[in-house]
């Protein structure tokens, strides 16, 4: 979700980050270095919105496998990837399940995230749902809240590639 359709869907601009909606810096860096296919739900087939900005980012800039997850893809694509209606689609079990949802309509992800067997959930920049998050955790998986896959990825570049290479 982009600030602007972050401040029509709420009236106000995103939240800044919180420290405590995203694990240390460390584990972060565990999480991308170890990760090899991600599930982008709520990619758009739209150039211009910031889902499908970031899903090109990810499949141009990173080792990762990224999956597209609209049930209004259609027989669109991004780079070549078509859509999938839904996470139980996919071909494989994602290792992170990135968002860009409204948070009212996230827990049915987490719920999806969970049943996909998703070691990671991951609500992009200017989402939260607290529900949500604890309902992954308690099935096992790492949350994410409130970041960008992309800026966090960038950041931690060196460090993720030194993971990834030992």
């Amino acid at each position: 979700m982009s600030t602007d359709e972050a401040t029509d869907a709420v009236g106000e601009a995103c939240p800044l980050p919180r420290a405590d909606q995203a694990p240390a810096d460390d584990v972060l860096v565990d999480i991308l270095a170890n990760s090899h296919a991600i599930a982008v739900v709520g990619a758009s087939p739209h150039p211009l919105r910031t889902s499908h900005a970031i899903a090109t980012w990810l499949m141009n800039n990173t080792p990762y496998e990224v999956y597209l997850v609209n049930p209004h893809g259609g027989d669109a694509d991004i780079e070549g990837h078509g859509f999938y209606s839904a996470l139980s689609e996919l071909p494989v079990a994602p290792d992170i399940v990135v968002v860009f949802r409204r948070a009212e309509d996230v827990p049915p992800v987490a719920d999806a995230a969970v049943e996909a067997d998703a070691s990671v959930l991951w609500l992009q920049l200017g989402i939260e749902n607290q529900a949500a998050a604890a309902r992954a955790r308690a099935a096992g998986l790492g949350v994410v809240q409130n970041r960008c896959i992309k800026v966090e990825y960038a950041r931690l570049r060196d460090r993720i590639e030194t993971a990834r290479a030992q």
